[in-house]
């Protein structure tokens, strides 16, 4: 079979998984903040367990994984196609439809260049971590017009505070990458691209050192802001229900409404991926220099590689959620100081730091 051939199929399974696990991470989500809340989650809609079988879950997991209600996205989905879909008279009616389509679509076409497994991605281009600061950038279109569109005052406020929240942190996120790509030059062999997200997962298999532990600092500027990124808690300032009844969705009903929060939440899934690429040796696991597998060839590895990306992929998608839930969210002002008078300066004196000691060991060669 040709590449072709090989990247549609990749392309078209990824796809396919990754809107799955978009619909199942709502689940994740009602399961996790009901267990932080100490309440019961979702356990009807697909649950086979029995009214005894609820009760005893409570002193067993893997009842409580049985007793999760594993239909509840297709009920989600059926609610929400029968309702009645209505658009302001007011409203721009091309772009207000076009708003969630656009959240959508750009969310997905990140995994373009995400390398799952060795040897396992879509695309592997010299300027893949470019093109997906580019991809990130633009979703906030998708928010921002969904706002203008609406023709009401408080959807118009969540889409502005959508633009300035996109400006005040994605600075300090490039300068994070900078530091990244300094990392992934300075252990890389000869004729590569640190630009690539193959390269930057490969540099840390090989070294068997993960970024976190060489660049912490840049770590928890990138994972805030992905956060912000998402949209999510506490970080959500362009919804506010408290301010501006629902902000830049308020006018939105039907799967319109609901494309949104897909959106959200393959930001949600999206962001783990690059954190565990940028920081967390992606599909690398722990010991893999030890045991041999980065030297082997064959499917073994790719598969191992796999479910090492998927569990860390898992792992900080459930803390995206435990954070949503744990966190109050900030003003908007707090939001705009810290992204202007701590991160920036933080970052870029991170950036410093990283260059000034990669330059001593250099010279010290």
């Amino acid at each position: 079979m040709n590449s072709l051939g090989v990247t549609s199929i990749i392309a078209g399974l990824a796809l396919f998984i990754i809107l799955t696990l978009a619909a199942y991470t709502v689940v994740l989500e009602r399961v996790l903040s009901a267990w932080i809340q100490q309440r019961t989650g979702p356990n009807r809609v697909g649950s086979p367990a029995s009214p005894q079988m609820r009760i005893a879950a409570k002193k067993s997991i893997f009842l409580r994984i049985i007793n999760i209600g594993w239909l509840q996205p297709l009920a989600d989905v059926i609610k929400l196609l029968l309702k009645e879909d209505i658009v302001p008279a007011g409203a721009n009616k091309k772009i207000h439809f076009l708003s969630p389509v656009i959240a959508v679509t750009i969310a997905l076409i990140t995994m373009a260049v995400i390398p799952f497994s060795r040897g396992i991605y879509i695309a592997d281009v010299n300027i893949g971590i470019l093109y997906t600061l580019a991809a990130t950038s633009i979703g906030v279109y998708g928010v921002t017009l969904a706002g203008w569109s609406s023709n009401s005052k408080y959807s118009l406020l969540g889409g502005l505070r959508s633009s300035a929240q996109m400006i005040s942190y994605e600075l300090a996120m490039g300068l994070v990458v900078v530091s990244v790509i300094l990392l992934t030059n300075f252990r890389m062999a000869e004729g590569g691209s640190s630009l690539s997200l193959v390269s930057i997962v490969e540099t840390q298999v090989q070294s068997g050192v993960w970024n976190v532990f060489i660049n912490p600092i840049g770590f928890l500027i990138f994972m805030t802001c992905a956060l912000a990124e998402a949209n999510r808690s506490p970080f959500d300032l362009v919804e506010a229900e408290q301010e501006l009844v629902g902000g830049f969705h308020t006018e939105y009903s039907s799967m319109k409404f609901a494309n949104f929060f897909v959106a959200e939440y393959l930001h949600v899934i999206m962001g783990s991926m690059i954190i565990v690429t940028l920081f967390f040796g992606g599909y690398g696991g722990i010991g893999d220099n030890a045991l041999g597998i980065n030297q082997m060839t064959g499917v073994l590895p790719a598969v191992i590689g796999l479910v090492w990306f998927a569990a860390k992929t898992f792992f900080f998608m459930c803390v995206y959620v435990w954070i949503r839930w744990t966190i109050p969210r900030f003003k908007y002002n707090q939001l705009m100081d810290i992204g202007w008078k701590s991160f920036l300066p933080l970052a870029l004196a991170n950036l410093v730091i990283v260059a000034g000691v990669l330059a001593f060991i250099y010279a010290a060669k």
